[in-house]
């Protein structure tokens, strides 16, 4: 069997814990940032989970890091 490929795009934005769980940063951080609240933009700043319904197609694009 060759070698699988990690996919770039994947990597650059999911990251694998220890125990396997696939982390995400969340969206609406980049701009328009005056009018949100400041609780709501320090909790966009922190990782979240990736979905149930997501996990499996994370992993399967990061071969080696799941």
């Amino acid at each position: 069997m060759p070698k699988l490929k990690t996919h770039k795009g994947a990597r650059k934005r999911f990251k694998v814990t220890g125990r396997k769980k696939v982390l995400h940063s969340k969206a609406y951080k980049s701009h328009i940032l005056t009018k949100k609240a400041a609780k709501r933009k320090r909790h966009l700043g922190k990782k979240a989970l990736v979905s149930a319904a997501d996990r499996r197609a994370v992993r399967s694009m990061l071969p080696y890091d799941a």
